[in-house]
């Protein structure tokens, strides 16, 4: 069996555990919100996920470079996987019961975390930072403006 040359461990540096480390910050990040409101997927699933995600998109692209595009490898291909796994995950936290559906939101979370991790693991540093400003700003702000003045509407009827 003809297998990839080894990495040794030396190469491990800056700018990889830069990748890894700031998806799993951002994915700790991201999950603190749910962890908060008491959802079943907090801080470490979401931490877990975006991690993941980067290692399986440094994982890709190294193997690429190493193999210098000879047979089928194909980076983008970590979108695919990272799309099934994060499907079975998210379905797995929504429920329907009582003729309402719960934690989409968290489901949609998980997903992101997961797109997240795979622009850290490609150093896409500008869309890593306005996702994780936006995914903010969208669970905290917008959270405050449902609870605040969509909620209520909602009790009147």
């Amino acid at each position: 069996m003809e297998l990839n040359p080894a990495t040794p461990l030396h190469l491990i540096d800056g700018p990889v555990l830069l990748r890894l480390g700031a998806a799993a910050i951002l994915g700790l990040l991201l999950g603190m919100d749910r962890e908060l409101r008491g959802h079943a997927a907090g801080m470490r699933t979401h931490g877990l996920i975006c991690f993941t995600a980067a290692l399986m998109t440094v994982c890709a692209i190294a193997l690429h470079l190493q193999l210098k595009g000879e047979g089928n490898i194909d980076p983008l291909r970590v979108f695919e996987a990272s799309a099934a796994f994060t499907g079975i995950i998210a379905a797995g936290l929504i429920v329907f019961s009582k003729g309402e559906i719960r934690n989409l939101t968290t489901a949609a979370h998980i997903w992101l975390a997961a797109v997240i991790g795979i622009a850290c693991g490609a150093a896409l540093w500008p869309l890593v930072i306005s996702a994780t400003i936006v995914a903010i700003i969208m669970l905290t702000v917008l959270g405050f403006v449902e609870r605040r003045w969509l909620d209520p509407l909602d009790r009147k009827e």
